[in-house]
């Protein structure tokens, strides 16, 4: 761990410190109003008591620790592991907002205190493990150019292969519905969750550094036709995500891209629901809190409150959950653990962060934070990959990465969704052609 070996950013003067650590402050106040709200209108899906003074006065008490730790992102330097680091940040904040709130008989307590530590024992490497790793292989001009050109032609033939056995647009209302209908094979499935993931991502990020804008614009059409194959939000949402992480990238410091990244979201989410209390706007505006606010945002949260009342009262996985292992291994789980919180709480299959599979499910409450770490150590590889690339090109490259790392555990994210393709991808990816510091640096 080296402090000159941080991943480049600019240098913020003192009083651009203050204004950063005021945006993430406004940040965690707009969480909680939200998380208020999902309460209020999302309780009858969720497990949770009504909004009350007590209530809400113990939640606000549970958060002071995060309000405090939060200081460590306005005094270190951007990497991958902060943009990872934030949002799992946010997602720790809002679970201990909700536990409160929760009508599942676990102990709530040593729940808190074990998230609370497990978040901060991640944090400790993913902010600070960023050494560069001793690079033995460059991508030449050309080869970078194939490389981008056969990530273009892959994507195309798994779409085209993808048609064939579902291609179907269907509104965000209708999504969960038509999805348990698919059936793809597993090999396909793993192929989109790459391509996606990391590879189209990657090359859309090259084509912006690159100033080539129409292939960049290509690589967005084809992440967009996943959803009628697919039916998952981060396939329909990745090229308006990409082009906000853009917009953002282009004109502020890295740093507060990634705060904005959230907080504008849930703001918006936030002052919907005040303008429908005020009858400005209609009840379909619901439809963008229920996206946003309470399904991206908050269930990933929620998620560890399910976890932690389901293995409160059933054996541990001990990382059988992982395919792999399961085939070496006895295992008391013979499906997916999404099955199981679907068969015992009938909310629908959803899977969870690394806190919950990796954390609570795996070694229970008492060594989930040494599990967290040893995840921390392994998202310090990718800031240690990156480093020496631009802060824009690991922002937006990752961009779809961070929002899968939200609802899936660790080791789906680096196999399944290519966040360990990715982590090549940066160690290779030329520095002198993709590094112009210019444009590069916010």
């Amino acid at each position: 761990m080296n402090a000159s070996s941080d991943v480049a950013a600019v240098e913020m003067p003192a009083h651009d410190q203050y204004g950063l650590g005021l945006l993430i402050l406004c940040h965690i106040v707009t969480s909680c109003i939200s998380l208020i709200f999902v309460v209020e209108y999302f309780r009858g899906l969720l497990p949770l008591a009504a909004n009350s003074r007590d209530l809400i006065f113990a939640a606000v008490a549970g958060v002071i620790p995060c309000v405090l730790c939060s200081i460590v992102f306005t005094i270190r330097r951007f990497s991958f592991g902060y943009i990872l680091g934030f949002y799992f940040y946010t997602l720790i904040l809002g679970y201990l907002w909700l536990v409160p709130f929760s009508t599942f008989p676990y102990n709530h307590r040593a729940a808190a205190i074990s998230a609370a530590s497990s978040g901060i024992a991640f944090l400790i490497p993913a902010l600070f493990v960023n050494a560069p790793l001793p690079r033995r292989a460059v991508l030449t001009a050309r080869r970078l150019d194939a490389l981008l050109a056969a990530i273009l032609v892959l994507s195309m033939g798994v779409l085209a292969i993808g048609a064939t056995f579902r291609f179907q647009f269907v509104s965000l209302a209708d999504m969960y519905k038509f999805r348990d209908e698919i059936e793809l094979p597993r090999w396909l499935q793993y192929g989109i969750g790459l391509i996606s993931g990391a590879l189209l991502p990657f090359a859309y990020t090259c084509f912006v550094q690159l100033r080539r804008y129409l292939l960049a614009a290509l690589c967005l059409l084809l992440l967009v036709l996943f959803y009628p194959i697919s039916l998952t939000k981060v396939a329909l949402l990745a090229p308006g995500w990409l082009l906000f992480l853009t917009l953002l990238s282009f004109y502020l410091e890295a740093r507060i891209a990634v705060v904005l990244t959230l907080l504008l979201p849930i703001l918006a989410g936030v002052l919907i629901v005040l303008l429908y209390r005020c009858g400005l706007v209609s009840e379909k505006s619901f439809i963008y809190f229920g996206t946003v606010n309470f399904r991206m945002i908050a269930m990933p949260s929620s998620a560890l409150d399910f976890y932690n009342d389901f293995f409160a009262t059933h054996p541990l996985t001990h990382f059988c959950h992982i395919t792999t292992l399961k085939l070496v291994m006895s295992c008391p789980y013979k499906d997916q653990l999404s099955v199981y919180m679907a068969d015992n709480y009938h909310v629908g299959y959803f899977n969870a962060s690394l806190f919950a599979t990796e954390g609570i499910a795996s070694v229970g409450l008492a060594f989930a934070p040494l599990s967290a770490l040893a995840c921390g150590l392994i998202i310090g590889l990718g800031n240690r990959a990156s480093a020496g690339l631009p802060p824009r090109f690991v922002l937006l490259s990752s961009g779809l990465l961070v929002q899968m790392f939200m609802n899936v555990p660790l080791t789906v994210a680096l196999i399944t969704n290519g966040a360990a393709v990715l982590f090549l991808l940066w160690y290779i990816a030329p520095r002198d052609l993709l590094g112009d510091a210019k444009r590069a640096s916010p």
